[in-house]
């Protein structure tokens, strides 16, 4: 049995990349703070109901009866990238705000944080349990 492939571990995993990906689009909202008509663009919500986040932590639904509905997913790399509503537009139409651009990748920083934390302290706890020194 592959310890990693827990569903602890595959959700973590899973978390930490979506830290990534919305670390990147917050960061391209920043390079584009001066750019005219730019809208800046976040990630939906990581959420563990979500069906596309539970199918990759190894929980899947299937059909077992014949009048029982599909589930389909989209694609597993796919965050959901979706526009921001932006309440404070300039006059070239620019939608960014640092100040708020620079929270959400302060936040994001430390939820990231938060996360590899989890991931290294439930490895210890496994190599301790199977009797190796962390």
């Amino acid at each position: 049995m592959d310890l990693m492939k827990l569903s602890i571990f595959t959700t973590l995993g899973e978390k930490m990349r979506w830290h990534q990906a919305r670390q990147s689009l917050l960061a391209e909202n920043v390079a584009n703070a001066e750019t005219p008509g730019y809208r800046g663009r976040d990630l939906k919500a990581f959420d563990l109901d979500d069906p596309r986040a539970s199918s990759r932590a190894g929980i899947s639904t299937a059909t077992t009866q014949p009048r029982h509905i599909a589930a389909n997913s989209a694609s597993p790399g796919a965050h959901g990238a979706q526009r921001m509503a932006s309440f404070e537009i300039t006059p070239s139409g620019n939608g960014v705000t640092l100040e708020d651009e620079m929270m959400k990748m302060t936040t994001n920083m430390m939820d990231y944080q938060a996360a590899t934390t989890l991931y290294q302290k439930s490895v210890r706890i496994l190599r301790t349990a199977l009797g190796r020194q962390a």
